[in-house]
């Protein structure tokens, strides 16, 4: 059992401030979430965890779907500034679009209950939610890394196209990177990074973007 929802962290050791209340119930969820997973999240069991009445996160969320986004949201969050800092740290210009997707991969694989619930929420949604359009947001990283790397934003399809290959690129990187199968050469070559950086560089949408940037 984990500390979430134990006995010997009373509920009076996590007090909030007044008007925090929402904020305090996001990071109850986060904690749960990471200890538990995503079945054990409840308006009941975050209203515990963050040592408030049964009814206060009502006052906040009308339910479990709502508390959930909110959760996810701050993923979101998370992982634009994991990409700012991984786009702010590249070594050289034609290195900024790898640089993006091994600052992703690595957030996915250190937060994997977050980064499932992430994708959970988003993927049944028409359009991306307001905070994705943010100029801190993973999504305008990208695609102002891929204008900076030749891309023509005036041409929107094509814009669209090579910002989609790129998160599928990396999102199916995040998924398999892991797998033991690939323990061998993830070794030959110095950990799970410098794999990781090999095959995002290892294909097209990279490569061309970068080769295009160089010329």
């Amino acid at each position: 059992m984990s500390e979430t929802g134990s006995a010997e962290t009373p509920t009076a050791a996590r007090p909030y401030h007044h008007g925090d209340l929402s904020r305090a119930l996001v990071a109850a969820g986060r904690r749960i979430l990471e200890a538990d997973g995503p079945a054990a999240l409840s308006l009941r069991a975050v209203a515990r965890e963050a040592g408030v009445s049964p009814a206060a996160p009502y006052h906040h969320f009308k339910d479990k779907v709502e508390l959930l986004d909110a959760v996810a949201e701050e993923g979101w969050h998370e992982l634009g500034e994991a990409i700012a800092k991984g786009r702010a740290a590249a070594p050289t210009p034609r290195s900024v679009m790898s640089e993006i997707g091994v600052a992703y991969v690595r957030f996915a694989r250190e937060n994997p209950a977050l980064y499932r619930l992430m994708y959970h929420a988003a993927c049944d949604r028409a359009m991306m939610p307001d905070h994705a359009k943010d100029d801190n947001s993973a999504w305008r990283h990208v695609e102002e890394a891929l204008i900076e790397a030749g891309a023509d934003p005036a041409d929107e399809q094509e814009m669209k196209l090579a910002q989609i290959a790129a998160w599928c690129t990396v999102h199916g990187v995040a998924e398999m990177a892991g797998f033991k199968e690939f323990e061998p050469l993830r070794e030959a070559m110095g950990g799970e990074e410098p794999f990781v950086r090999a095959l995002i560089n290892h294909v097209g949408i990279f490569a061309r973007r970068t080769r295009a940037h160089h010329d």
